[in-house]
């Protein structure tokens, strides 16, 4: 049946929840395009046939598998998309460096794409601001307070704040540091907020 590999790329996109990356699917995709080309090339030969001999019969049939390479171009658009947003999402999510285990999900495209959305956010912030620049990532949210008190969930070694002061992140410690120094480290999974 027409247009059912396109579908199944879209069906899984849409199992895996939101800020998750499934597996780049390169045979999925590879599949839809051979399909591509092979209505392509069938409604080439009918229309060519449907012209030189006046055969009407055909014309259906050309209009049914063209309708079909629209829909199989619709399809791979929204799953290239998608992925790249999800892919800008990790971004904002793990900061400039992403895991291991995330990057094994994505086509050497879209790291490359990922690497230039990067410099580019970069390339912004240091625009902002001043001399130093202004982090737009680091607040995703409006603060309450400057310092929040956060615990260790593994040992991540000394710590620097900007009064100079080093503090040893050992796992289950706790300590109240500045809000926007310790950010990143709670996206990253090395530290957590605790709420009392």
């Amino acid at each position: 049946m027409f247009c059912e590999k396109a579908i199944e790329l879209i069906r899984e996109l849409h199992r895996m929840s939101d800020g998750q990356l499934p597996a780049f699917n390169e045979d999925g995709l590879r599949q839809v395009l051979q399909e591509m080309e092979a209505l392509y090339e069938q409604n080439q030969s009918d229309v060519n046939e449907a012209k030189s001999e006046g055969r009407a019969e055909l014309i259906p049939s050309i209009k049914l598998r063209h309708c079909c390479l629209l829909r199989n171009q619709r399809c791979v658009t929204a799953y290239l998309y998608d992925r790249l947003l999800r892919i800008r999402a990790l971004r904002w999510e793990y900061g400039s460096v992403l895991p291991a285990n995330v990057r094994f999900h994505m086509c050497a495209e879209e790291l490359q794409w990922f690497s230039q959305y990067k410099k580019s956010l970069a390339s912004f912030m240091r625009s902002l601001g001043g001399d130093e620049g202004l982090d737009i990532t680091q607040d995703m949210k409006p603060p309450k307070s400057l310092y929040i008190e956060v615990r260790c969930l593994k040992d991540h070694g000394e710590f620097e704040i900007d009064d100079g002061t080093v503090i040893l992140l050992k796992k289950n410690s706790q300590h109240f540091l500045p809000r926007w120094k310790c950010e990143l480290l709670i996206r990253q999974g090395v530290l957590e907020h605790v709420v009392s």
